[in-house]
């Protein structure tokens, strides 16, 4: 590695200060959603499943001291079946303009209703209406069955604010490890892996590519 690869490279610091720096540097330099982030899930016999969802919070201590980061979606979709019968998950931001990627993995937790009220209520409020209306991942028997769900959602709440549906919720990833990988010429990659210690902290090695 020459000299202008070592003074880039992934330091052995606290991994939430880490992510906050790759993740603002993201934020100035990714053109679509810098804050999308592939969420894989699995039922309780490990069947796995991947998608994207959209991060909403994070923080070394969000929602207590072990921090977390946070999305929102439907419990009765698949990915909340999954999340409330095997709490746990993983995560990838893969950020193409910077050649970098994060991934974190971790159990799971409801946000509390408080938490979710917020959010929701800082929605549009199409995407509020949206939210009563689908079924997510559930089959839809036409494209226009929808869009009339979506109309008598819409009379039904026509004056007034829209409540939160009690399926619609947030979960907080907490995180027990991360990995952070940069790109090198020649696939000659750089990974650091952490990983909570008993005592809290985190512990921090590097890994081949």
């Amino acid at each position: 590695m020459d000299e202008s690869q070592s003074a880039n490279a992934i330091p052995d610091a606290a991994p939430f200060t880490l992510f906050d720096e790759w993740f603002a540097e993201a934020g100035k330099h990714e053109l679509n959603d810098p804050e999308a982030v592939a969420l894989a899930t699995a039922t309780p016999d490990a069947v796995p499943s991947v998608r994207m969802v959209l991060l909403k919070d994070h923080g070394a201590d969000l929602l207590g001291p072990e921090g977390g980061f946070v999305f929102y979606t439907n419990s009765h979709s698949r990915k909340g079946g999954e999340l409330l019968a095997n709490p746990r998950a993983a995560m990838l931001f893969h950020w193409k303009s910077l050649r970098r990627q994060i991934r974190i993995e971790g159990a799971i937790e409801q946000v509390p209703d408080e938490m979710a009220d917020a959010y929701f209520a800082s929605r549009s409020r199409d995407s509020q209406l949206g939210a009563h209306a689908s079924e997510q991942s559930a089959t839809m028997p036409s494209r226009g069955e929808f869009l009339s769900r979506i109309a008598k959602v819409t009379v039904k709440h026509l004056i007034g604010a829209v409540p939160r549906p009690p399926h619609w919720t947030g979960f907080r990833l907490v995180p027990e490890a991360f990995e952070f990988w940069m790109d090198r010429p020649f696939r000659l990659h750089e990974r650091r892996r952490f990983e909570r210690a008993a005592n809290g902290g985190w512990t921090s090695r590097l890994l081949y590519p």
